[in-house]
């Protein structure tokens, strides 16, 4: 019987970084995983390039039943930590927008980065290996058996680092759900977050053919406590909206809610119209092209709408009250979405493990041995490279936790 010191179960950001982390501490680590491909999501993300972290992580960027429980694990590991790591590997990288850091040439240097750290650490890597079944058992030198593809092996501690419901074509499942539920620990309902929103194609169809538009707009929906705003580009769909804009407020937003736009985030508007007003002879939709992108302008004034007929003239005769509703409409364009692009197009999956059964400083749950890292937990980040900034700052707290603890015995 083959018998290691810790199994970690998904071969992604987290998994891969915390078999590294305790391989190099002496520990004797088997990561396995049922794909073929190793670290598939980190290879897609952020257009090939991998957006690997952000320079302003905190525990602010996060959501979740209980928010904070990811500050201590992001303030041992931070994001000066995992560039330190870049540049001792020679990898290149640049900020793109926002704090948002991106490898200079492909994801595949990070992929290549965490794999030669797993080499550094001995670790042994199985891939194409599904887990069927993971039972305690009673033995002086093991505390779980982990039923594999390639057969069964005893260990002292096993770390879930299976990840979401997003993107299943690339082979995401509930696997670690399953684990959690099986030994007693709750899960928060997983949706999916960081996903494009649909509407109703009928309440749509004035908008479907801004497919393929950009502009900035401040989002939010919810209110008082749980109101939630961005200030971010908002991409037109033929389904809906989409963008950094929608994909940040979705990990907010709940269904049968309303998220609410406003079209022109610098503010303004009913000024600059009535300015314009005074001294221009052009249309009213000529003048508001110059707002807000000019298929805009000509969509929203070409609408249904009881104001439709002043808003037809030059703006010299379009009345004060006629501007002010456009200037309102423009600023607070509010809109129920029908759902989301759901897990196919979600870049996470928000939801997860409960942290409240789950240990902050190690990541171990209330099942001695058992630990959860990364997407897998109840914990979600903001766009912008926070997710896998959560993956290394869970991954390393798993491994020094397992370092300190699990070569103690069972």
């Amino acid at each position: 019987m083959e018998r290691f010191d810790a199994v970690i179960i998904g071969a992604g950001a987290a998994g891969l970084f915390c078999a590294g982390i305790a391989g190099q501490a002496g520990l004797r680590v088997l990561l396995v995983d049922h794909g073929t491909k190793l670290a598939e999501k980190i290879r897609i993300s952020g257009g090939g390039r991998c957006n690997f972290t952000n320079l302003h992580t905190s525990a602010s960027q996060f959501l979740g039943d209980n928010p904070q429980f990811c500050r201590s694990a992001l303030s041992r590991y931070t994001p000066a930590d995992f560039i330190a790591l870049l540049r001792r590997h020679g990898v290149p990288f640049h900020e793109k927008h926002k704090g948002q850091l991106f490898c200079d040439r492909s994801a595949q240097d990070v992929i290549d980065l965490l794999r030669a750290e797993c080499v550094a650490g001995g670790v042994t890597l199985r891939q194409g290996c599904a887990v069927h079944a993971l039972r305690t058992v009673t033995q002086e030198d093991a505390r779980y058996a982990v039923d594999t593809a390639q057969g069964t092996v005893h260990c002292n501690a096993v770390v879930v680092a299976t990840g979401g419901l997003s993107i299943p074509k690339i082979g995401a499942t509930d696997f670690g759900y399953r684990i959690a539920r099986q030994f007693g620990l709750a899960v928060v309902e997983p949706r999916p977050a960081l996903v494009p929103l649909v509407f109703e194609p009928g309440a749509w169809a004035p908008w479907a053919g801004l497919a393929g538009l950009a502009l900035p707009v401040r989002v939010d929906t919810g209110a008082g406590r749980k109101r939630m705003e961005f200030l971010e580009d908002l991409l037109f769909t033929h389904r809906g909206l989409s963008g950094p804009a929608a994909l940040q407020i979705s990990s907010y937003w709940q269904p049968g809610q309303a998220v609410q736009l406003d079209l022109v985030p610098d503010g303004g508007l009913l000024g600059t119209l009535q300015h314009a007003k005074a001294s221009s002879r052009r249309l009213l939709v000529n003048e508001l092209a110059q707002q807000v992108p000019a298929r805009l302008a000509d969509a929203w004034l070409a609408r249904e709408d009881p104001l439709r007929a002043a808003w037809q003239r030059p703006i010299r005769d379009v009345p004060d009250k006629a501007l002010a509703a456009l200037a309102a409409q423009l600023e607070r364009w509010v809109l129920i979405p029908s759902g989301t692009e759901g897990y196919a197009k979600a870049e996470v999956t928000a939801g997860g493990v409960d942290t409240r059964g789950l240990s902050s400083q190690t990541m171990e749950s209330r099942q001695p041995g058992l630990y959860f890292i990364g997407e897998v937990v109840d914990v979600t980040g903001w766009l912008g490279g926070y997710n896998f900034q959560w993956a290394w700052a869970s991954g390393h707290a798993c491994a020094r936790a397992l370092a300190a603890r699990v070569q103690g015995g069972p």
